[in-house]
């Protein structure tokens, strides 16, 4: 029911839920808000809490963690990425891992300022909940304006940065936040058949393919999928070597 204000406001009251209102009718009880924290679930064997993570979930004093060593080509010293899980609802069929914090350490002190602010802006963000999952595509798409690198392996790193998104990306991989979507049987087939086409016509040249340059060939291009040097031009049309992607479909 709405109600036409048509003199000046001068004041206010607020009705609490065991005072009457104005027409003599006990005022309407507040409704009950669930907790951010918790949910509550009917299952077969009764109601079950389920503590979600927020804000609000006190740190125990010990938490599960993980490291991971960063080592690049533009840095003289390595950085090590440790990201520490809280266990909710242990013991039970809803028991997971979720990241509460991250800490990133390196005796190289040019990074330290900006390094120290992303983790307390990244560790706001795991305690905040939710799906946190969005941060490894906001950090593998930051660039550096000098240029990035290679990893070991061919991989390309467009900056610092996202090669951190990249660890918390193995990270949530590992706890199982993302799913890892491999190739399936018959892309794998496929793949490994273009390259055993490749390197044989290659020995055939008289190519000397050493054991580390066997992995991708020799002149490989990048791929503008996966990063990854090991595109090669098979049968007239560009192909991955390591994710199948291929301009010809």
């Amino acid at each position: 029911m709405s109600i036409k204000i048509e003199k000046k406001i001068v004041g206010y009251d607020v009705i609490k839920s065991d005072q009457s209102s104005d027409d003599g009718k006990p005022a309407p009880a507040a409704p009950r808000l669930e907790s951010p924290v918790t949910e509550s679930l009917n299952t077969d064997e009764g109601s079950a809490t389920i503590v979600q993570m927020h804000e609000k979930v006190v740190r125990p004093e010990m938490l599960v963690g993980s490291t991971y060593k960063i080592k690049t080509p533009i840095s003289e010293h390595a950085f090590y990425i440790t990201i520490n899980d809280m266990l909710l609802n242990p013991g039970t069929p809803y028991e997971k891992r979720r990241p509460f914090e991250i800490f990133i350490n390196s005796k190289n002190m040019d990074h330290y300022q900006w390094i120290s602010g992303l983790t307390l802006i990244i560790s706001a963000v795991f305690r905040k909940g939710g799906d946190v999952t969005f941060l490894v595509d906001e950090l593998k798409s930051v660039f550096d304006p000098k240029g990035g690198y290679f990893k070991k392996g061919g991989r390309f790193m467009p900056s610092l940065v996202a090669e951190i998104g990249e660890a918390i990306e193995s990270h949530l991989k590992m706890i199982g936040m993302i799913v890892d979507h491999d190739l399936d049987e018959h892309q794998q087939a496929l793949v490994d058949q273009k390259r055993r086409e490749y390197n044989e016509k290659q020995m055939a040249q008289g190519a000397n393919l050493t054991a580390e340059e066997s992995s991708f060939p020799v002149g490989s291009t990048l791929c503008l999928k996966c990063n990854v040097l090991a595109s090669i031009m098979m049968d007239g049309c560009m192909t991955c070597l390591n994710c199948g992607d291929s301009k010809c479909g």
